[in-house]
């Protein structure tokens, strides 16, 4: 697998439903997810899910093509920013589909990736915006965290070989 991208945005929620908050740089916890993160202190919407959840990510490629109104709703156009996907990071350049049980590096960290996300009726109750139908297939990765650290914007994402 040959790939390089970025990561563009890291956002956090205190709690479930409360708005992201975007951070400069952040510590990533194994076993636990971003600090100061609702799924870290275990009070996220999707908390007891069974599935890794600990930090999640999605491509700014996608936000774009939402912006387009590329399909799966061809002239449906849908702005969503940043911080309003949900997901705590933002990455650019990051096959996500291709990632699902691989390995790989954002910054000193190491992460699995876990299952691809599915789009939520509670994002659209939040946002107000029909969000559902343009996210599926392409609402980003649920991880685990595999090795700890600090994360920062800017920090590359790379594959690692298994």
């Amino acid at each position: 697998m040959s790939w390089s991208g970025r990561l563009l945005h890291i956002h956090i929620a205190k709690r479930a439903s409360l708005a992201m908050e975007e951070l400069d740089e952040a510590k990533l916890v194994a076993g636990r997810g971003i600090d100061g993160d609702r799924y870290f202190y275990g009070t996220g919407t999707y908390s007891p899910k069974p599935d890794a959840r600990e930090v999640t990510l999605i491509e700014i490629e996608v936000l774009a093509a939402l912006a387009r109104g590329d399909p799966p709703e061809p002239g449906k156009q849908v702005e969503l920013a940043p911080a309003d996907h949900r997901r705590n990071l933002t990455t650019m350049g990051v096959p996500l589909g291709h990632l699902v049980g691989r390995r790989f590096k954002v910054g000193e960290t190491v992460l699995t990736g876990g299952r691809l996300n599915f789009p939520c009726r509670y994002l659209e109750k939040l946002l107000g915006r029909p969000v559902y139908t343009p996210l599926l297939n392409r609402s980003g990765l649920n991880c685990r965290i595999e090795v700890g650290g600090l994360i920062r914007k800017g920090d590359p994402i790379t594959p690692l070989e298994d």
